[in-house]
């Protein structure tokens, strides 16, 4: 397991990612001053966001179900709880877009090389007490 996003773990069997890339920012508002530069405040996290680009080969790794998956998924509107295969807890964070490029066709139409792209953003403030609340992990069960 690399990841796990709800009941939705990414692997070399579902969908591997290539990098994971985490963008996160910081506030701080600005003022104008006579005769002066900005003063500027630190008022609090902005953003968290991570980027997960990979490719799916149906014949050798991943399964072309995967990305129906996190698409019934960000379907629902609600947030997921995302675990590394390390252990480490990243909080909560909702599907906010994905994209796929399908190349390499066989004669029915079938990909061999599926790349993709899944933008999470983070949503709980750091309260892991929210883990585990109303997720509707019900949904994914009988997906994978």
């Amino acid at each position: 397991m690399m990841l796990a996003l709800g009941m939705f773990v990414f692997s070399l069997h579902t969908a591997a990612y290539q990098e994971l890339q985490r963008q996160t920012d910081w506030r701080h508002a600005s003022n104008s001053r006579i005769g002066a530069g900005p003063a500027r405040q630190f008022v609090g996290r902005g953003e968290d966001t991570i980027t997960l680009p990979g490719v799916i080969l149906p014949e050798l790794a991943g399964s072309l179900l995967s990305l129906d998956a996190l698409r019934l998924m960000a379907n629902t509107g609600k947030a997921w709880p995302m675990v590394e295969g390390s252990g480490h807890i990243y909080g909560l964070w909702v599907i906010e877009s994905l994209s796929e490029t399908k190349t390499l066709f066989f004669r029915d139409g079938t990909p061999r090389r599926i790349e993709f792209t899944v933008n999470l953003k983070r949503i709980d403030d750091d309260r892991i007490d929210l883990l585990g609340a109303g997720l509707g992990l019900d949904l994914l069960r009988g997906l994978l």
